[in-house]
């Protein structure tokens, strides 16, 4: 709380104080005295606004903001790579299906809707096309936004109705870019690293805002001259989209956000790269652990889940201090033994994940 606001009988007791001394003889503490009736409920009053100050207070700043508020902190501060203002709203899926059929010159409309079963209509196409003499493309995308939308090459999609002569089944080449709507915590991060790093015409900070508008971007790092006088290199992470890779961009991810970024970085950079992490698993072995049982072992992955989301990044070592600090910070965890080390990145593009994590007990 930004300051102790006073508790509903610390107030009445303040405005019955107030009465008598306004009122001489009058006494505001007598039970059912029409004094001290009309005494509580002013204070109730005042308690209420009060209350609503204290909130409203947390509102004002982005930091401890709530959704609504904070939202308005980024339509002031934020523009996205779309040129939207504010929460990076989700993005559907696209990419190209592959219908056949036994009547090559049938027409597909645009429009035409697919779905993953046959009563459920998830996706539809973009464009007119006719059947060739074999497999042929078609580009389509997902109905609703968000990661739900995203298949895997080689997912199946039944046409609904599909005209005669063309099959029900289509096979998906390509079907990504869903992302889903940005959440409170990673709207905060960004607002208020927009506060602290203001635009400077092209610094290391400006290529970080940049990255993190486009839809997916979760983290986003810069590295002025690292590829020599004049050049600019920035890394990123898609810890929500790429969920099954770990988080790390995807090829196609990498040369998106390149492709934006080329849109509004300064012309006098002489060239820029944008490129994926590498991860560097860091293995660990827990030993002589107080309570070793599933419940203490899954807190003890989350919390160093959590710190290698907050403190790890390309080129970064990674601190033994930092594995302690974490798991001597889940619950249930009193004491152990750790085995392992500082371990230093092998270039500037290599980012330590956790690895394996493996328990056991000394001799």
């Amino acid at each position: 709380m930004p300051w102790n606001t006073p508790t509903l009988r610390q107030v009445r007791s303040l405005v019955r104080d107030a009465v008598h001394g306004q009122l001489a003889g009058s006494d505001a503490t007598i039970p059912n005295s029409v004094l001290r009736v009309l005494g509580d409920a002013q204070a109730a009053l005042c308690f209420l606004t009060l209350e609503y100050v204290d909130w409203l207070s947390l509102q004002l700043l982005p930091d401890t903001a709530e959704t609504e508020w904070l939202d308005r902190h980024g339509d002031i501060w934020l523009v996205n790579s779309d040129g939207t203002v504010g929460r990076k709203q989700a993005t559907v899926a696209t990419g190209t299906i592959i219908i056949t059929g036994s009547q090559p010159g049938t027409v597909l409309p645009v429009g035409t809707l697919l779905g993953t079963s046959v009563v459920t209509a998830t996706y539809q196409t973009t464009q007119v096309v006719t059947l060739g003499t074999g497999p042929t493309e078609v580009a389509a995308q997902a109905l609703n936004a968000g990661i739900t939308g995203n298949l895997q090459p080689e997912d199946n999609l039944s046409i609904l109705n599909p005209p005669i002569g063309i099959d029900q089944t289509a096979t998906v080449l390509l079907m990504d870019g869903g992302a889903d709507i940005e959440t409170d915590d990673e709207l905060r991060r960004r607002i208020l690293y927009r506060i602290q790093n203001p635009p400077m015409g092209g610094s290391a900070d400006d290529y970080v805002n940049w990255t993190l508008s486009y839809p997916g971007v979760t983290r986003a790092w810069s590295y002025p001259l690292e590829m020599g006088i004049g050049t600019v290199t920035v890394r990123f992470m898609m810890d929500d989209l790429r969920a099954d890779n770990n988080g790390f961009p995807l090829p196609q991810d990498v040369d998106n956000v390149a492709a934006y970024l080329d849109t509004v970085r300064p012309v006098a950079v002489e060239d820029f790269f944008v490129e994926a992490p590498m991860p560097y698993p860091i293995n660990l072995r827990i030993i002589n652990l107080n309570s070793d049982d599933p419940s203490t072992r899954e807190n003890i992955t989350q919390s160093l889940k959590n710190a290698f989301f907050q403190k790890s990044k390309p080129g970064q070592t990674w601190y033994r201090a930092w594995s302690d600090e974490a798991i001597i910070n889940a619950i249930g965890v009193v004491s152990y033994d750790l085995t392992a080390s500082d371990t230093v990145m092998p270039d500037a593009g290599h980012m330590p994940v956790l690895g394996d994590i493996a328990y056991g007990y000394s001799n």
